[in-house]
C-alpha cells in the first residue's frame, strides 16, 4: 500500500535520445530557415539591445508596465539563436 503522504510525480525523463531534448536549442537552419536570415536577425537583435532606450528605434516603449521589456527579451532570443546557429549550424 502506498503512503498517502508521498506524491508520485512520475519518472525522470531520459535525455540521452535526441527527441526527448527540447527543440528550443536546435539550430533554426535544421527547421528550414536560411542561415543568412538567422544571422541577420541575430545582428538586428544585437543592434537593438545595444541601442540605448528610446534611441534610434524602439518597438515597444519601456515605460509601459510589463510589456515594455518584451521586445528586448525577443532581441535576446534572436541573439541566442544566432549563437546556436554559429556553434551547431554546420553539424
Amino acid at each position: 500500500m502506498k503512503d498517502p503522504k508521498i506524491i508520485d510525480i512520475g519518472t525522470i525523463p531520459d535525455l540521452s535520445n535526441e527527441s526527448a531534448r527540447s527543440a528550443f536549442f536546435k539550430p533554426l537552419s535544421s527547421r528550414g530557415v536560411p542561415r543568412w536570415l538567422v544571422f541577420g536577425l541575430a545582428i538586428f537583435g544585437l543592434i537593438y539591445v545595444l541601442n540605448p532606450t528610446m534611441g534610434v528605434f524602439e518597438i515597444i516603449p519601456d515605460f509601459l508596465p510589463i510589456i515594455g521589456n518584451l521586445d528586448e527579451g525577443f532581441a535576446y532570443i534572436l541573439i541566442m539563436y544566432g549563437i546556436i546557429e554559429l556553434v551547431k549550424g554546420k553539424k
